[in-house]
């Protein structure tokens, strides 16, 4: 029978008061705001009984303002390892109960020693944000605590997967820690980023915006760009970050996981031969090409709010996973901007950390022109694009769906920048800049002392269209391996990527490249 000085008793009860978190009032507090506490989406997040905790006794080391009277076992972060889907992941989630999950020297240890702890062993780290920031009791030791988790989050980039929820608050400098992670997620209506709050905007600028509209989900999805995924409440959050998890490898020594599929290889969609309008200046959703292409039609799509004129995520193409880059007619005409550039520069570049091939599906007009895209630093953006595919050294499958004029052929995986299979379809133009530019341009002379010179631009466009404005000068000059019937792409796909699995290739020695930021 225990005793008061027992030893297992002590240790039931300490861990008892550690499960309690911040109390009874406070996790009630949480739930009636609509979110999950800390245990609760770690739960939820790794499989059913793996979680292994690390550092449940740790305790803050501050003795100023009355804080000596104020502890709490964990010190507001629950940190560990677990499983999803049977493979090792490490946590961390900040408990909003305790101190509002603001951030101590003691707490940012334990997230510290957690991703020490993944680096060693080549496992993801997801972070589960919901915290008040800065601990300003302790001051500098505060600031400290996140400078060392900042630094861990860019030692591990491109060695370890790591991925960011925020599931409530996330402010000031708070925020860094995140935005240097992989793939940031936030739950609507309960979750916000910024660095400087509504209050202090208004006091310094003066303008008035609430917090939802400074740096909700909305704002970071569709405007910013910071934010990739968003999901109506916690349970959908982790719920994406299981799915997303399936198609990454545990670390950049491994390939992503191999899923089998039903969904035959070599099928063919015969829909493919008419999907794609043979006029160059009509919209189609590419989402449909992608869909008929991938297995059972499954597209994780990244970041679908912002930058929507291209298309990126992952799938699986006989069972392996892939990531996608798609120009999207039906918004922007697929034309390449800032924000496509940045978007897919950075999806293009996680990919080649973590060998996942890439498959590139091309249609598209150019860069967009204007004074507000060259002010902005189109040039620097767009070659962003152009860096990431030449560095890449992964497996590229490139595809030209219809259009592929100027610059933007270039950048978008071509032959010239190490693509190692590039196809076409029939109806692909592949050009200096379309017929009707090309021709008011090189035959303007001409057409101005003719008769008709409406008639005479037509024909001139029509004879450009049939020497220029297809897929056979590119193919003739090796710079398309091979023109396709649309049917067969599916096939064409998992056959190139098969022939690719045992791909080695690699840049010069060097520190690191110098990407135009």
């Amino acid at each position: 029978m225990a005793t008061p000085n027992d030893p297992l008793a002590r240790l039931d009860a300490m861990n008892e008061k550690a499960l309690q978190g911040g109390g009874a009032a406070r996790i009630q507090k949480q739930h009636e705001g609509g979110k999950l506490t800390a245990r609760e989406r770690i739960d939820l997040l790794l499989d059913p009984g793996s979680f292994v905790e690390i550092g449940r006794f740790v305790q803050h080391r501050c003795t100023d303002f009355g804080m000596e009277n104020q502890r709490f076992l964990g010190d507001g972060v629950i940190t560990g390892y677990g499983t999803v889907d049977g493979r090792k992941t490490f946590v961390f989630a900040q408990d909003f109960t305790v101190f509002g999950g603001s951030l101590s020297g003691a707490y940012a240890q334990k997230i510290c020693k957690v991703m020490d702890m993944a680096m060693k062993v080549g496992a993801p780290v997801i972070g589960l944000n919901d915290s008040g920031g800065a601990r300003i009791q302790e001051g500098v030791e505060s600031l400290a605590g996140y400078a060392d988790i900042f630094l861990k989050n860019t030692l591990a980039s491109g060695v370890i997967p790591q991925i960011s929820a925020i599931m409530g608050p996330c402010a000031g400098g708070a925020v860094y820690s995140p935005s240097i992670t992989d793939f940031i997620l936030m739950v609507e209506e309960t979750s916000y980023m910024f660095i400087t709050g509504p209050e202090v905007i208004k006091a310094v600028t003066h303008e008035e915006v609430t917090k939802e509209d400074l740096g909700g989900a909305s704002a970071h999805a569709t405007k910013s760009g910071v934010c990739h995924l968003t999901s109506p409440d916690d349970r959908t959050c982790i719920a994406q970050i299981r799915e997303m998890l399936s198609y990454l490898p545990s670390n950049n020594q491994e390939d992503p996981p191999f899923k089998a599929s039903s969904d035959p290889a070599t099928r063919e969609v015969p829909a493919l031969d008419t999907m794609i309008p043979l006029e160059s200046n009509r919209p189609y959703d590419v989402k449909e090409v992608i869909a008929a292409v991938v297995d059972d039609g499954t597209l994780f799509e990244i970041a679908e709010a912002y930058a929507a004129n291209i298309v990126v995520g992952f799938a699986r193409i006989g069972g392996r996973a892939v990531g996608i880059v798609a120009n999207q007619p039906a918004v922007l005409a697929g034309v390449l901007d800032i924000d496509a550039s940045k978007k897919a520069a950075r999806f293009v570049r996680f990919c080649d950390c973590f060998n996942i091939p890439l498959v590139t599906l091309v249609d598209v007009p150019g860069f967009l022109p204007g004074t507000d895209q060259e002010y902005g630093g189109i040039i620097t953006h767009g070659a962003k694009l152009l860096f990431a595919f030449a560095e890449a050294t992964v497996p590229k499958v490139t595809v030209i769906l219809r259009k592929a004029y100027g610059g933007a052929y270039d950048v978008m995986a071509s032959k010239h920048i190490r693509a190692d299979i590039n196809f076409a379809f029939p109806m692909a133009e592949i050009a200096v800049m379309g017929p009707d530019g090309a021709v008011n341009i090189i035959r303007k002379s001409e057409i101005a002392k003719a008769e008709n010179p409406e008639a005479t631009r037509q024909a001139f466009i029509a004879e450009y269209k049939e020497r220029f404005a297809n897929p056979y000068k590119a193919a003739e000059l090796g710079y398309i391996d091979e023109v396709i019937y649309p049917r067969t792409l599916r096939a064409r796909l998992h056959a190139s990527l098969e022939m690719l699995k045992d791909k080695r290739d690699s840049n010069p020695p060097k520190k690191h490249s110098n990407i135009p930021l």
